[in-house]
């Protein structure tokens, strides 16, 4: 039995790569016609991309400033987020980056890690801040650092992208997932410079929502492949912005792929918003979408 549990576990690893390379890659080119026509409906955008095992930090680059010479003239609300570890910490590959991106009018964020890669991720965002005023970084609610990471940046004009967190930050990990959110957010209300709030859990978006209206910039922000017909209208009757997060590259559908093994319900919403991507101007995930994802959605 132990030999066929094993056997098991390896091709529930193996099998997000493989699959990986069926699918078709959502492209630079792709997400940038998708973000005209999500500005068209009134979201702005947010980019990130998945590097495969082969990409290295050159071809990381590559693909990023490909994307923003596609953006160059759009007119979308938008931003870059950057996987500081994929680009290897690299200042100038950073730099280069943001200056290009600064060209065209977006800025970058830096997307969060493991607890082991917060330290030179938050020194990158720091550094870059002094010459690039619009650079952020995400902040993960269910770390206990996070809350000293937030004072640290409170009074700087980052962009701050509060986000649950993928990894458990130590053995203690704080169960109760929406207090530390909430908490989190209620050490930067009042600040002047933005906070986005990256969450699909419709009743901590609407607490939250309520701490940040009328005292600090927010934005809503969404993975455009997940459900957001209960948190969408809770920013809009607020009369708040939203933004959707639009992943590409190799590394976009193993990923996918993997966080689909370890929770089912997910697989209706990521499989159709990543068709939607791939489909003509007049398909409209946000509707199509909806049927797929109630029972989804009710089920997480």
């Amino acid at each position: 039995m132990s030999g066929l549990r094993d056997a098991l576990r390896a091709v529930r690893y193996a099998l997000p790569g493989l699959a990986g390379r069926w699918l078709l890659e959502t492209d630079a080119a792709a997400v940038a016609a998708a973000a005209g026509r999500l500005g068209r409906r009134g979201f702005g955008t947010t980019f990130g991309y998945f590097h495969g095992d082969e990409g290295g930090p050159a071809q990381v680059m590559a693909e990023n400033l490909r994307l923003i010479a596609l953006l160059r003239g759009a007119g979308t609300d938008s931003y870059l987020s950057l996987k500081a570890p994929a680009l290897g910490f690299d200042r100038g590959r950073v730099r280069e980056i943001a200056a290009a991106a600064h060209e065209v009018g977006i800025a970058v964020l830096f997307d969060a890690h493991g607890p082991a890669l917060a330290d030179p991720t938050l020194e990158l965002a720091e550094w870059l801040l002094a010459d690039f005023p619009a650079t952020g970084c995400a902040l993960p609610a269910r770390w206990h650092r996070s809350r000293t990471d937030a004072a640290r940046f409170r009074d700087t004009p980052a962009r701050l992208r509060i986000v649950k967190g993928e990894w458990a930050e130590t053995e203690r990990d704080c169960p109760d997932h929406r207090a530390t959110y909430l908490a989190l957010v209620e050490s930067l209300a009042g600040r002047a410079a933005p906070v986005s709030i990256a969450s699909h859990d419709a009743v901590l978006v609407e607490r939250v929502l309520e701490v940040l209206d009328g005292q600090t910039p927010c934005t809503l922000e969404q993975l455009r492949n997940l459900p957001r017909h209960r948190t969408v209208p809770l920013a809009r009757a607020r009369g708040l912005p939203v933004r959707l997060y639009l992943p590409f590259g190799p590394g976009w559908w193993p990923y996918a792929l993997d966080k689909l093994l370890a929770r089912p319900a997910l697989v209706g919403p990521l499989l159709v918003g990543g068709l939607a991507a791939l489909r003509p101007a007049q398909w409209d995930p946000a509707t199509n979408a909806r049927n797929a994802s109630c029972e989804a959605t009710r089920s997480s």
